[in-house]
């Protein structure tokens, strides 16, 4: 028998009407995002890292608060790669959001700090024996991160993934890749999900404040267009095949391949190619050069124009079927 099937669906969790996050995109997810998602119905995440400074990052928060009372996240980076993960979990704890997304480390400082508020904390994995250990920490739900997701994906399709942490764990299951049609989220739910975290569609909505290029490129291109690169940021990390990352190659080169497989040196390796590359990414998601990497998932079939966020959002939730 499932362990999940009394586990709430996210819109059960948050009080939302539909069960969809806005997943937190980096570079990307900004305040106009979030609003427009929460008048939808769905809920919406931003990255901590989107803002410079601890005064943008209140500001940002307080703006989207004054705005409306439902739930929204923020994404938090939890490992030593990130040098602003204190301070940031200090004012996320302070300013008390409704949860918090971690990815890339140990969630447990977070959780532990989370409980006594009442934040939520859901938790990137990409397999089983991850989800085990922050449910054991105490998580609130797994964010399942598959094989199709954009960004930083998993191995595990998405079937595979979600069956598996439903038969062996007992938190909600948020599935995160590859869904663009409310049939896809439909089915994803039909299979034990409790919600999805969408992100891909979302990269060409009007409110983004992205370059026209990127925004063009997300037309022009397809799901056969998108690859893996670990040239980025040590993990796999999937893009858009413009002829620059053509140029550049997806593969680690032989210093890059023992800088990220030295124990003593890994830990530094992985924090100056993660700078490097998120650097990478930035320069090409505001300003576009013949040096570009546009990150994108296989959803990425399904953007056919730039429109608003809600209309996309209405074109996902429209063909959505609550599951009996």
């Amino acid at each position: 028998m499932s362990l999940t099937k009394v586990a709430k669906t996210v819109d059960q969790m948050l009080g939302i009407d539909y069960p969809v996050i806005v997943a937190p995109m980096f570079l990307i997810s900004n305040t106009k995002m979030i609003k427009a998602a929460l008048a939808s119905g769905v809920t919406a995440a931003f990255p901590a890292l989107n803002y410079r400074t601890d005064a943008e990052l209140r500001t940002a928060i307080r703006e989207i608060k004054a705005f409306s009372s439902k739930p929204f996240g923020v994404n938090l980076i939890v490992n030593k790669s990130n040098p602003k993960y204190k301070s940031q979990l200090k004012t996320l704890l302070e300013l008390k959001v409704d949860y918090i997304i971690t990815s890339l480390g140990s969630p447990k400082e977070v959780i532990d700090q989370c409980k006594p508020l009442g934040i939520k904390v859901f938790c990137d994995v990409v397999d089983l024996a991850y989800a085990k250990k922050v449910e054991q920490m105490g998580a609130d739900a797994l964010i399942a991160v598959n094989s199709r997701a954009g960004g930083h994906a998993g191995n595990i399709a998405p079937r595979e993934l979600i069956t598996m942490l439903k038969e062996n764990c007992g938190l909600p299951i948020i599935s995160a890749g590859g869904i663009a049609t409310g049939q896809q989220l439909t089915e994803v739910m039909a299979w034990g999900a409790a919600g999805a975290s969408v992100g891909t569609i979302f990269i060409a909505c009007e409110e983004a404040d992205i370059s026209p290029e990127y925004k063009q490129a997300m037309i022009d291109y397809g799901e056969k267009d998108i690859v893996r690169t670990t040239k980025l940021s040590g993990s796999a990390l999937t893009v858009i095949n413009t002829p620059y990352v053509q140029q550049l190659g997806t593969k680690a080169n032989w210093l890059e391949w023992i800088l990220n497989n030295n124990k003593t040196l890994k830990k530094y390796a992985k924090m100056l190619l993660a700078f490097r590359g998120m650097k990478a990414v930035e320069k090409a998601a505001f300003g576009a050069t013949y040096k570009t990497v546009w990150c994108a998932g296989p959803a990425i079939e399904h953007v056919h124009s730039i429109r608003p966020l809600r209309e996309i959002v209405q074109d996902l939730t429209t063909g959505y079927v609550t599951p009996r």
